[in-house]
């Protein structure tokens, strides 16, 4: 998409995400400025965003699934999930910490996910083609952040915010599939020593592969399949925390192992000091 070809409802509802990220200040919700329920709509709007960073010297690295779990598609009206980019500068070491101001309203979750080794791109694609072109699995956290002010979100709002992206953490020892069934796999989230999530493979579309197939036909039919080398990230496994200044999270998935990330302290006020 070009700047000539881009409506000006989609380019004005794009500058208003762009904004509140540079600001650190959420927008209001942008779905009264689009057509109501009109997701072809918001994906214009998130591809104009992703292809401004492109432009900035950016790299899509994969793609991250979302709305996998029936209950949130209820609570949004929807049946089918949405998708959004990972970028390059998204990507969180294993361990690592978030500083803040990084993200605006950041909540994370935990993950199954798939790095490819062959590209899938047939719109009919099966479990069998997935099966063949995962290279590996690992565990992940992705953190979610909107720039929508309050976490008012619809459909359109998440689409047009990149499916709510924020950043991901991958573990760090790829498991192959013939060594784990993904289905079955369980999940437990711990924030600072306490468990605050739980779940199973089966609590994502029936398991991680059935979102990853969801995922290849959708982007194969528009032209834009996923490549040897993405990553894809398939889709919470369990209910999603809060994510405060502080914060330390761990995330253990059977079969897959473990992966942590931290939050950076809020700093000191300044009368707080000694």
């Amino acid at each position: 998409m070009t700047a000539v070809s881009v409506p000006d409802t989609v380019r004005k509802v794009a500058d208003a995400l762009v904004q509140a990220e540079r600001t650190g200040i959420p927008c209001p919700a942008v779905r009264d400025q689009l057509a109501e329920g009109d997701i072809a709509v918001a994906y214009a709007v998130q591809r104009v965003n992703i292809e401004r960073r492109l432009a900035e010297g950016g790299r899509v690295v994969g793609r991250k699934i979302g709305l996998t779990s029936p209950a949130v598609q209820r609570q949004l009206g929807v049946a089918q999930p949405d998708y959004g980019a990972l970028l390059s500068d998204m990507a969180v070491p294993d361990g690592g910490v978030v500083p803040i101001g990084r993200l605006l309203q950041p909540k994370i979750e935990a993950e199954v996910a798939l790095v490819l080794g062959a590209d899938l791109p047939h719109a009919q694609t099966t479990v069998a083609d997935v099966l063949r072109a995962v290279d590996f699995a690992l565990p992940a956290l992705e953190i979610v952040d909107s720039r929508i002010a309050g976490w008012d979100i619809s459909i359109v709002d998440t689409v047009a915010d990149n499916a709510s992206s924020g950043l991901f953490v991958l573990g760090g020892a790829p498991v192959p599939l013939t060594s784990v069934d993904l289905r079955s796999v369980r999940m437990t989230l711990i924030r600072d020593g306490e468990k605050v999530s739980e779940g199973a493979g089966s609590d994502c579309l029936g398991g991680p592969l059935n979102a990853a197939v969801w995922l290849a036909c959708t982007l194969a039919a528009m032209g834009d399949p996923l490549r040897a080398g993405d990553v894809v990230l398939t889709g919470a496994l369990g209910p999603m925390a809060v994510a405060s200044p502080g914060d330390t999270f761990e995330a253990r998935i059977s079969g897959l192992g473990p992966v942590r990330v931290g939050f950076a302290p809020q700093p000191l006020e300044e009368g707080d000091r000694k």
